[in-house]
């Protein structure tokens, strides 16, 4: 131990060890997906921000662990941003700086019982501050939120029906918590092992109590996914290919066909004739088409992503254009100061344009679905709202094109998982070039994914549900718990503060006389 702390007294050498211990969780989120060490992957991070010899260094220990986990998560966006993703880290990495210190506030030295009793309860709720802030758009939404790591874990999935995915990310962390209290902390190894077994006790309760999705049906919704068609007019063969698939689902009583992310690359109102070879495609199957068309509009100015929905006499006049855009891949913040980005990677020439709505499309048979586009199925509030307005069906269009070979397609896979859990509600994500994937109401996987190398039309008997799950109903009450145990935290701080500062230092002794003074006289 003593050569350890020697080695890190070195800045550089310990905010290397940081950034790589903010790192580890990566390995529990796909493609690895070992769900079962984000309970455990925050340790070493916890234990060296625990160990830092000030406060200012816990500070840095936070930040640079924040930079690892970013940039970990997301190193799949490399080719595209270039130092960009590690500027965008070292900026959002310095949410993890109040993290790092609280670590050392409660847990530092010999942390009194009460102290380590508190750490399990305002560490998970700061790192749930960090993911609430984070989760901004602006900010590049919610991707890699631990708690999403444990997507294809039976009672978490439950859990998260009950508090969504914030839910998990808690207790999650709390878990971590309490083990390094275990491993380092010898006097407050009885709040640990309590913790642990209170986790364990509300993960058995979800699992027998959590209100469980009522039966309600079946639908046969079926996934085109064309694969990748590059090259000179790629937007008609990708359409060719596409109408090639579909057209192998006549006969088999489909009663909606999903396509990916902007697989169709033209305006309809522009193209009458893509829309007529849609309608007819819509007779064929005997199901309406649910399309992704990504095209300057010829009603209005600029370039929108828009779920599209066509049925047997053409289009339906449903439409959904995508509100939350992603920043660099499809809008540039602040373009003036950073339109260089285009210079040094695939960043977005133009601005795309924000719709102002979400919508639920009646497709037939009594069917109401809710589409989202791309990155929105990362955000729990959009996939409940829809639920609350009345989907039967989550519908997530997307494209990965740009990243087949890393780990981004099955990240992106699994979110669905989360969002039909949160709601009750089944899910489909139907993309370009894979992985396509179907959740049914409770986040269990129905059939097999469909893989990045896949070129194929499959047909999916996805479960209705209906009724409300608690984490519809009452929203994302863990976030607000999590600030009110921080606010409890700030005003407890407070007033010891003031305590201390109006009590003051007590004086030794008596005032010791001088030759031209006495305590009887002063002054003279």
């Amino acid at each position: 131990m003593r050569m350890i702390n020697r080695w890190l007294a070195s800045p550089w050498r310990r905010s290397a060890a940081a950034a790589l211990a903010g790192a580890l969780p990566v390995l529990a989120f796909p493609a690895p997906s070992l769900w079962w060490f984000a309970y455990v992957a925050l340790v070493p991070w916890i234990l060296l921000a625990r160990s830092a010899p000030t406060g200012r260094r816990a500070g840095y220990d936070g930040w640079w662990g924040g930079i690892g986990f970013l940039v970990a998560v997301h190193h799949w966006l490399l080719p595209s941003l270039h130092v960009f993703i590690f500027l965008i880290a070292a900026l959002l990495g310095l949410l993890w700086m109040p993290w790092g210190r609280l670590v050392r506030r409660l847990l530092g030295g010999v942390p009194t019982p009460g102290r380590g009793a508190a750490a399990l309860l305002v560490l998970p709720s700061a790192w749930l501050a960090v993911e609430l802030v984070r989760s901004w758009q602006g900010l590049g939404g919610p991707w890699g939120m631990l708690g999403a790591s444990q997507w294809q874990v039976g009672p978490a999935l439950r859990l998260a029906s009950v508090g969504g995915v914030w839910l998990l990310s808690f207790l999650v962390v709390a878990v971590n918590v309490a083990v390094a209290m275990l491993l380092a902390v010898r006097e407050s190894r009885v709040p640990a092992v309590a913790s642990l077994v209170a986790t364990a006790a509300a993960t058995s309760a979800a699992w027998a109590w959590a209100p469980r999705p009522d039966a309600d049906g079946q639908v046969r919704i079926a996934v085109v996914q064309p694969g990748i068609v590059a090259g000179q007019g790629s937007g008609d063969k990708r359409f060719a290919r596409e109408e090639q698939l579909t057209r192998q689902l006549a006969g088999q009583g489909v009663d909606l066909v999903v396509w990916g992310e902007s697989s169709v690359g033209f305006d309809l109102d522009d193209r009458p004739d893509l829309a007529r070879r849609l309608a007819a495609l819509s007779r064929e199957t005997g199901a309406d088409l649910l399309v992704n068309v990504d095209a300057r509009r010829s009603d209005r100015p600029g370039i929108y992503k828009s779920s599209v929905l066509v049925g047997p006499h053409g289009l339906t006049g449903d439409r959904y254009d995508k509100m939350r855009l992603v920043p660099f891949g499809e809008y540039i913040p602040a373009r003036s100061l950073l339109g260089w980005a285009t210079s040094v990677g695939r960043a977005a020439g133009e601005d795309r344009q924000r719709g102002t709505a979400q919508t639920v499309m009646n497709v037939g048979h009594g069917l109401r679905v809710g589409p989202l586009i791309c990155f929105e199925t990362a955000f729990p509030d959009m996939s409940r709202h829809l639920a609350e307005d009345g989907a039967h069906v989550l519908l997530g269009q997307s494209s990965t094109s740009s990243f087949q070979r890393s780990w981004a397609p099955e990240q992106h896979a699994s979110l669905a998982a989360l969002r039909a859990a949160e709601t009750g509600r089944p899910m489909v994500h139907a993309t370009l070039t894979g992985v396509s994937a179907v959740y049914g109401p409770g986040g269990q996987r129905l059939g097999p994914w469909l893989g990045t190398e896949a070129s194929a039309a499959r047909v999916y008997d996805v479960p209705l549900a209906h009724g409300i799950t608690p984490y519809v109903r009452y929203g994302d009450w863990p976030v607000y718990g999590a600030l009110l145990v921080l606010a409890a935290l700030g005003v407890t701080e407070g007033v010891r503060a003031l305590r201390l500062r109006r009590s003051g230092p007590e004086p030794l002794g008596p005032p010791s006389r001088t030759v031209h003074e006495s305590p009887a006289r002063p002054g003279r």
